[in-house]
């Protein structure tokens, strides 16, 4: 199979052999630990090391016995799927104390394991460093009890530990996303979606109360993925008086013809005075002040609780993996370090760094330092907290600068879940910035028949959980039809162009800077956002509307693997959308699973699907009673969907039977994911502050003139951070004939996919997270706060 050019490290490199490592999940569990279990124990198994759990947490490694075992590849079969953590998690007060962490040590050194694999929170994980810390002297002890002999002290003489943050809340300063909060971001979003539909028949006001005693991250996201009317959380207490506000708000909102609002307060939201504010606070508030019809839904466990999302299980297994590598390069020096991730990368962060910033968030919120809390949390928190402000609070007329600009959005090519909120967005900030919006429905071919019109704020009102492209979108390139775009463009004057899509839109504004040398119109800002289920765009590592998509798929492949429970040995072979792009086909093949993904990207023959067929037929022998396939639609025009399936039927005889699923235009529809709303809100309102940037620059002699390459760009996620990029210089990294970018940063992830099947391969650690400084280089700082 085709491999990148980039330097590749064998496992011969990286043994793990006489090594032992043992993974726990400790303090209270979230969804996409036991992904990360199953990455961990795969990943030591791969390369020689012996696995253990440790079950119930610290109270096991304290208790021992049963409670530590040896780990098999069997023994993480289908739990990829499953919620909350199978190996158990206790919060352990034994622990706490000397004589515990030694009973801990001597039943770590029965098992000559000196390597521990950590998930949990900040609470866990500063137990472990403390435990790491005492290893010499609880040895030492041990020796002098005459529990062990000397020779182990010599043996075993340093505890290495790498941690990894499951946490639903994402209060842990280092990382951009911790193991679980997506999952709970999906349970809240699922909720309000579905209150929203009754509020709106009763106009009634409903106050939710979610998860988050010290950070209010899971509110204030949650918030600004449905378009809540207010949101409380402990970082940020309300001003004093917020009640009236609050009140006159709501009734704002309603004067304008709105039937419901949503407000949503973290559990541990305060005021200015730390005085908490509870949801029966806030619901005898509106009910007192303006006598809506108001309801309190405490939303409690159900946050933690569920199916995994396809983030999660992807986050989780990059982790894990990472976390193994991590510990087959330490040596005795190393300190105790966690495993990050940032941007689109993971990296290793000293374990103590980071535990030490979250606490000085606690500390700057207990000495009411409010702006100083909110700037520890991270660049990620504080854009969140900016953003939302700046599209649930609509400014006065008279506050509103007049910038007498029109700018007009559009979105363009197939449509993908999460452009509607993109559109809010641009909407929103667009008018705040004080310019006049304009809506082009139907994309150019809307644009060149007329179909514009003015779009004000509350025309976008509810729009950032619809599904689809409200705004109505077509393939149609521009180049047949400028004349017509250039004259609507005079017609309406318009002054910037905000385009939202795929291919298609990408090819629409290098169409439209070639027309720049004929029509003077098209001499004015113009900035795309990536939107495509298929992830083909160059210039960006995401696009809007993928993640919504990859969610579609993992929950269909999980049903189609349960279905076949309790039935006898049975590969299921099914197709995703994605044209000659294999991202869907890839990232959900690791999200599910799979044991193989066939793509356009990776060329694969005849002796490529025997292979397969005969490893598949391997382990159904010895373990598995259920394989999962997935190719992409057009991963080989020979080796077509049906033909894989008559392969694998006639080749697995006696041994497995064969099942197939073309999942079709399933995996473009539905609501957006928590994920798709906040990534097409923020990079929306990104993109729309530097069109206003663009239209000041380039304003001269009463009028917009902007001819440069750096006036049409596209606003994408590379690595690290968002980026405007010039679409001409994309066309060099672009195959135009497929469709796809000439570098894909997701084909890293095959290997790992390939490793967790059980396949002998190859993985590239040229990438691989080195140890970085939380305080120098703050993951949180990058501009990119939603990342895959």
């Amino acid at each position: 199979m085709a491999q990148s050019e980039s330097k590749k490290i064998f496992f011969e490199n990286l043994s793990g052999a006489g090594k032992a490592i043992a993974v726990l999940t400790s303090g209270g569990d979230a969804q996409g630990m036991n992904a990360a279990v199953r990455a961990v124990v795969r990943m030591g198994l791969y390369v020689g090391a012996k696995v253990y759990f440790i079950r119930e947490g610290y109270q096991g490694m304290v208790d021992g016995g049963e409670n530590i075992t040896e780990a098999t590849w069997e023994s993480v079969s289908s739990m990829l799927q499953v919620g909350g953590t199978v190996i158990g998690s206790a919060r352990c007060k034994d622990f706490r104390s000397h004589e515990g962490r030694l009973k801990a040590a001597l039943n770590l050194v029965k098992l000559g394991i000196t390597n521990l694999c950590v998930i949990g929170g900040d609470g866990s994980l500063t137990g472990a460093n403390l435990f790491r810390e005492e290893w010499s002297g609880l040895l030492a002890e041990l020796v002098e009890q005459g529990s062990i002999e000397q020779q182990s002290v010599q043996t075993y003489s340093a505890l290495h530990i790498v941690g990894m943050v499951g946490s639903i809340d994402n209060d842990f300063c280092g990382t951009d996303m911790t193991i679980g909060t997506d999952s709970a971001l999906h349970r809240i979003i699922e909720v309000v979606d579905a209150i929203m539909t009754t509020a709106q028949s009763h106009q009634r006001t409903f106050v939710l109360e979610v998860m988050g005693r010290h950070c209010g991250y899971l509110a204030l996201v949650s918030a600004l993925a449905c378009g809540a009317d207010w949101v409380l959380i402990p970082e940020m207490p309300p001003e004093d008086g917020w009640e009236e506000k609050m009140c006159q708000k709501l009734s704002a909102t309603r004067s304008r013809g709105t039937r419901l609002n949503i407000i949503i307060v973290a559990e541990g939201a305060i005021d200015r005075h730390g005085k908490p504010i509870t949801s029966s606070i806030v619901k005898d508030l509106v009910v007192k002040c303006l006598g809506f019809d108001t309801r309190v839904t405490i939303l409690g466990h159900v946050q933690r609780g569920g199916t995994p999302s396809a983030f999660d299980r992807i986050l989780a297994s990059r982790m894990g993996v990472e976390a193994v590598l991590a510990l087959l390069e330490t040596t005795a020096n190393t300190p105790a370090c966690v495993v990050s991730l940032c941007g689109n990368q993971s990296v290793r962060l000293p374990l103590m760094e980071c535990v030490q910033m979250t606490q000085e968030v606690q500390k700057a919120m207990d000495g009411k330092k409010f702006e100083e809390a909110v700037k520890l949390r991270g660049r990620s928190f504080e854009n969140n907290l900016k953003t939302y402000k700046l599209l649930a609070h609509r400014k006065p007329e008279s506050e509103l600068p007049t910038s007498n600009f029109n700018v007009a959005v559009l979105n363009v090519g197939a449509p993908a879940a999460g452009m509607n909120a993109a559109v809010r967005s641009a909407v929103r900030v667009g008018i705040s910035e004080g310019h006049k919006m304009f809506a082009v429905n139907d994309g150019f071919e809307g644009f060149y028949k007329g179909q514009i019109k003015e779009i004000k704020w509350a025309d976008v009102g509810g729009w950032t959980g619809q599904g689809g492209s409200l705004l109505g979108t077509k393939r149609t390139l521009p180049a047949k039809h400028v004349g017509k775009i250039a004259e609507q463009m005079r017609t309406h004057n318009i002054n910037a162009l905000l385009v939202i899509g795929g291919f298609e839109a990408l090819e629409s504004l290098l169409q439209l800077f070639e027309a720049r040398a004929t029509y003077e119109e098209f001499c004015i800002p113009m900035c795309m956002l990536p939107a495509t289920i298929s992830n083909n765009v160059p210039g960006t590592d995401l696009s809007i509307g993928a993640d919504t998509a990859l969610n579609a798929i993992v929950e269909t492949c999980d049903r189609i693997k349960q279905s076949a429970s309790g039935t006898k040995r049975r590969v299921f072979i099914i197709e995703t959308m994605g044209g000659y792009c294999g991202y869907l086909a890839t990232v959900a093949g690791l999200a599910a699973g799979a044991d193989a993904a066939y793509i356009y990207e990776e060329p694969f023959d005849i002796r490529d699907l025997q292979a397969n067929v005969e490893h598949l037929t391997e382990k159904m022998k010895t373990s598995i009673q259920r394989g999962l396939v997935l190719r992409n639609e057009n991963s080989n025009d020979n080796y077509t969907t049906d033909f894989i399936y008559q392969l694998y039927t006639e080749e697995g005889k006696g041994v497995f039977d064969c099942r197939k699923n073309v999942l079709g235009h399933m995996q473009q529809g539905g609501a957006p994911s928590p994920f798709d709303r906040n990534f097409g809100t923020k990079i929306s309102a990104k993109a729309m502050q530097w069109v206003t940037k663009k239209l000041v620059e380039t304003f001269r002699q009463g009028r917009v003139f902007a001819n440069t390459e750096d006036s049409c760009c596209l606003l994408g996620m590379r690595r690290r951070a968002l980026i405007f990029q010039p679409v001409v210089q994309l066309k060099g990294e672009t195959d135009f004939v497929h469709r796809i970018p000439k570098e894909q940063w997701w084909l890293k992830l095959r290997p790992l996919m390939k490793i967790l099947a059980k396949y002998k391969t190859s993985y590239d650690v040229s990438d691989s997270g080195q140890l970085e400084h939380v305080v120098h280089n703050r993951p949180k700082d990058s501009d990119a706060s939603v990342a895959m």
